[in-house]
Parts: C-alpha cells; structure tokens; sequence
C-alpha cells in the first residue's frame, strides 16, 4: 500500500483490525512510533475557510475570511500560538490527546449515557431462557480473559496501515479502567498496571451488583464451567429486583464506597438483563439497540448498568446481546477488535458439563441508601426516563449492497456512503450542512482522532445538482466522482495529521493555558456553525456483522455510525424525540434512497463516460 501522504482507501483507515497484524512487544513498538505534528498555520487557515465554504453564508464567509488574514498576519497572534504549539508537540509525546480527553469527554457534563457512551449490538444469539444466557455469558467472559492474555503478555499482535504500525495503546486502557465523577472534570482511573491488578469482574443482575472472581489460585482464569456455576449462583441469590445507586452523596458511607470501588477496580462489567416485552422482526435490532445505548429507562434495563464502567457487556435472556463503553479511553475500533475476538472465542468455546470443584459464592456488594439518597436515586432516575423517552433510535440494515458496488465502480465505500448521507441530508433539508467523521490518528503516538469534514464544496456541488433535471447524467457522474476523491483526499489528510480541527482547538487552547484574550477567529459565529455538527458520523467496520449505536452530539442533529459488509450494510441512525426537525427514520430511508439512486446513476451511465 502507499505511503500516508498518498489516497488510502478510507474503508480501512478505522478498521486496523483489518490491516496486518504481526506480533510484536507494546512498549518497543509504541516507542519507534512518530509523534503527531502541528500543521503549518497558513494551510490549516486556508483550508478551514474552505470547509465552511458549503456550510456558512457568503457575507459571514467574507466576515472570517478577514478574521483569518488579522489572525495569520506575520508577528500576529496565531504566529505566536504556533510556535507555543511547536514547543508542546517537542515536548511530549502527543500534543493533543490530553487536551482532546479533556475538553472531549472529561470536562463535558451532560450524561455520559447516550451524550458520550456508544452502544454495540452483536447479532442475535440463539437462545431465549435463563440456562443459554447464562452459558453464553461464560464464554463470554472466557473470551475477553482470553484477549487479556495478550494484552497483560504485551503479546497483542501489532496492527499495521499501508506499511505503517498503529499506535496500540487503546488496548491497554479499555480493561480495568472506570470513568470516575468529579464536580468540574471526571477523570479516568486504569487499575491494569497497579502493584495489585484486578483479579475480579462485576456482575449485574436486576440491579443488584456481585463481584466475581475469574481466576484460580493458581492464576489461571476460570473455564465456561467454572464461570457458568458462579453465574448461576449470583442469578438464584438475587431474583429480585433491587434499585440502588447514585454517587457523591453514595461514597460519603463506608460500605458504599467499598462497593463502588470494588465496580471500579473490576476488569469489566457483565450485564444479565431480564425478559423484555416480544417485539415484531423488523424491530429486534432497533430495540437491541435502544438497551445496548441506555437500557430502556428505569422500568427495564437502566438500573442493571454502571455507565461509567469502561466495557460493559450485555446480555438478554432473549439472545439480545452487546456491549456499551465509556469513550474516553478509546474509540471504537480497538473495542470491536476485541469484540470480534471474543464472538469467535464463543463460537469455539464448549462448555463440557464436567465436575467443577467448588468456588467460593461471588460477593454480594451492598448499598446503604439513606432517606437522602434515596431522593438523589428517584431524581437520576426521573432524569433517566426523560433521556431514554427523547431518543429515537433505528438500526437498519441496508441489503442492495454493501462494499462490492462501489469497488466494482472504483470508489471508496466510505467515501460514497459519506456523499450518500450529504444527499440524504439535502433532499431532507435543502442545504448541507457541517458533518463530522472521526478519522483515526492511530499512526502517531497516542493518537486519537481528528474530523474528516465530509461536507465539501465538491460533495455540495454533487447534491445540488443530482435531482436537477437539466443536468446530464454524466455530468452528475463526474461531480459524484470528485465528490467521492474529494472525500478520500480529505481522510487521507487527517489520518495524516494534516486535518484542521484538532489543530485549531490546539491553538484555542494554548491560548487559554497562556491566559490571552481569544482570538476573534475562536469567537466568530463560523466557528461555532463549523463545530454544530447536525450529522455526528463513524464508520466502525467489524468482521461480526454488528453495529455501533449513539447519540446526537447537538439537540436538533443526528448520530449515524455504520459498518459495511461485503454485500449489506449496517446503519445506526438517532436523532431526539424533542426536535420537531429531526426524524430518524426519514434519514434512514433518504440514505436507502441515496445509495439506491447513486448505484442506478453510475449503472445507467457508460463506463466510458467515467
């Protein structure tokens, strides 16, 4: 493959699962990796006005235009900003990941539950009683002991892209880790590596929360049998539903802040919900969803999580299976690696019926829920509902085609299901509008990510003119082309370390650590339209045929993950109940129609014309 600098086919820049893998020890290869750089000024500038060009109206366009030529000028105050910048990037190991933490997740006080937290919905599993989802959360569990292996041997096999290695760190803070609350800014606490690692896992079931321990005296983890008697038990000593928890007023007692230190230092959750009410077939996957984001509320699944817990795998008596994480120690795909590992663990995994030698009972963890906080759990739960009844969320699986139509026409998949949702959006609302695409970093040392801004002057140009009837159709084929490259050069930049965002944000926040008056440009209503993003968008691909689930990021947008599959692909699309402008199942049905009238166009034009 080429070099970064060349077009890299965006259908594997977030998925290095599916790059090469060859092993390798974390910490000498995480060494040798190249630091992120800072771009130069003029080009982040002269491509950030570009990008609002599809976006902003014309008079404010020239309004930041001269902002931006006062905010470059030689010996100006973005001159200064950059060179501070320059002196950050050489002095650490990555500029930007602590601030994007930060000022991404840890500072952001809304809920973490649908606002922050992604949910992931595995096919469904073939059973519908207590005994299967029992033994399938053994294998479960058996698996992602199995993934730690490696993690804990630094035996994970290192991903490459294009001949360059990943960063892997992701990996190494998913397992034992937890969210934990703070007043102003939360922070995030990684047991892995302390003198005592975590030898337990949480429990879940109707609410009530049970340490287990998963590995034998002798160090070894517990097998499927083992696992499946000590899940068993902690199913018969709580067949009762028991509504507990909220935090500070909760860790003010000894005993509840032993328990909510002990669901903190687990290596991670496991979540038994209960029966949930039949629903048609077309539905099982939205409502799949809908428990794997947050629960259902207070009267299903809500009270059976820990949302602050990194990894919390779920699991319906119904074969509703799925995990939901805490995103502020990784993105998505290093979670459906490990996912990915864990389904085919299960799938090999037998369970042999032998004698098991007895186990100590898993510790029940209790709560003293004074008359106070009492109070503080019927308000979170109040809180809860109102969020739970405001999404609208849909998982649709789109089987015309997947990834092949599109590689049969020479584009990127990504690309073009990118221009499909730009088209969807402008039929919807006549006008485009600032999207956000998460682009991995991971080629850099810490990496995180960067905003592939999928609204382009080429990519407006395209959807303006598709359903115009003066326009050719070769004509329409050739502005969706430039449409589909200008998509792929633009990922192409940022998961070089080339992209604007993250590098604007960089200079807005040294200017805060320098304690100066913020620029203009940071002030400028532009600014804020450019980071309004009505489509919040990710492509996750997995070799499981899941998808990934979250909310919008503004009140009157949409939440869009997918992942395409060689001959189908799978949408996630939300929006809130409370905009009366937004409706997730029109935009799921305009992306059908996109994709569909996108094929039909490059079908019914010759190729030469290409």
């Amino acid at each position: 493959m080429a070099k970064p600098c060349a077009l890299l086919k965006p259908c594997h820049l977030v998925k290095p699962v599916s790059a090469t893998r060859v092993p390798g020890r974390y910490l000498t290869h995480q060494k040798g990796l190249p630091t992120l750089p800072v771009p130069p000024l003029h080009q982040t500038c002269e491509r950030y006005l570009t990008a609002l060009e599809p976006i902003v109206e014309v008079d404010e366009l020239k309004h930041t235009t001269e902002l931006i030529e006062e905010f470059q000028k030689p010996g100006g105050v973005g001159e200064r900003l950059q060179k501070s910048l320059e002196r950050r990037a050489h002095n650490t190991d990555n500029w930007l990941s602590e601030w994007w933490v930060q000022v991404a997740y840890l500072d952001y006080r809304l809920p973490v539950v649908v606002h922050s937290s992604p949910g992931l919905v595995l096919p469904r599993v073939n059973f519908n009683d207590k005994q299967g989802q029992i033994r399938f959360a053994a294998k479960l569990i058996a698996g992602v002991l199995d993934f730690k292996t490696m993690i804990d041997n630094e035996t994970l096999p290192v991903e490459y892209l294009g001949g360059n290695p990943l960063c892997m760190n992701q990996y190494y803070q998913v397992l034992s880790s937890c969210r934990i609350p703070g007043l102003k800014r939360d922070s995030v606490v990684n047991h892995a590596k302390s003198s005592i690692p975590p030898k337990h896992i949480t429990v879940v079931h109707n609410s009530q929360f049970f340490v287990l321990d998963v590995y034998n005296s002798d160090g070894s983890p517990l097998d499927t049998d083992q696992l499946c008697v000590q899940l068993e038990k902690i199913c018969s000593s709580s067949k009762q539903t028991n509504m507990d928890p909220t935090y500070n007023s909760l860790i003010k007692d000894k005993t509840n802040k032993e328990s909510v230190s002990a669901i903190q230092r687990s290596i991670f959750t496991v979540c038994l919900d209960g029966q949930m009410p039949p629903v048609s077939d077309d539905m099982l996957r939205s409502c799949a969803a809908v428990q794997m984001l947050h629960g259902g509320g207070s009267q299903w699944n809500s009270g059976n999580r820990w949302f602050d817990k990194t990894l919390q795998f779920i699991i319906g008596e119904d074969g509703t299976c799925g995990a939901n994480y805490e995103h502020a120690p990784a993105e998505g795909p290093p979670i459906v690696a490990l996912i990915d590992h864990v389904v085919e663990y299960t799938k090999k995994s037998k369970i042999t019926e032998s004698p098991v030698k007895p186990l100590p009972m898993p510790q029940k963890l209790h709560f003293n829920v004074t008359p106070d906080i009492k109070k503080d759990i019927e308000e979170a739960k109040q809180k809860m509902n109102t969020l739970a009844q405001d999404v609208d969320l849909k998982v649709v699986v789109f089987d015309h085609f997947g990834k092949n139509v599109p590689k049969t026409h020479k584009m990127s998949p990504d690309a073009f299901i990118q221009v499909a949702l730009q088209l969807a959006y402008y039929r919807m609302y006549g006008q485009s509008c600032a999207t956000y695409e998460s682009a991995s970093l991971r080629m850099f040392r810490l990496g995180r990510t960067d905003t592939i801004r999928s609204a382009s002057t080429a990519s407006a140009s395209f959807v303006k003119a598709f359903d115009d009837p003066t326009k050719q159709n070769t004509e329409k084929v050739d502005l969706l082309d430039k449409a589909v490259k200008a998509h792929r050069w633009y990922t192409n930049m940022a998961i070089s370390g080339q992209a604007i965002d993250r590098h604007l944000l960089g200079l807005k926040m040294q200017a805060m650590e320098e304690k100066l008056t913020m620029p203009k440009v940071f002030t400028d209503n532009s600014y804020s339209k450019a980071l309004h993003y009505l489509l919040s968008t990710s492509q996750v691909p997995s070799k499981t045929d899941c998808v990934m689930c979250f909310g919008p990021v503004v009140p009157n947008g949409y939440g869009v993950c997918y992942n395409p599959m060689e001959s189908h692909i799978n949408f996630a699309v939300s929006s809130f109940n409370t905009c009366n402008e937004t409706n997730a199942a029109h935009l799921a049905q305009a992306v059908k129609d996109a994709l569909l009238d996108m094929r039909t166009l490059l079908e019914q034009t010759p190729r030469a014309k290409l």
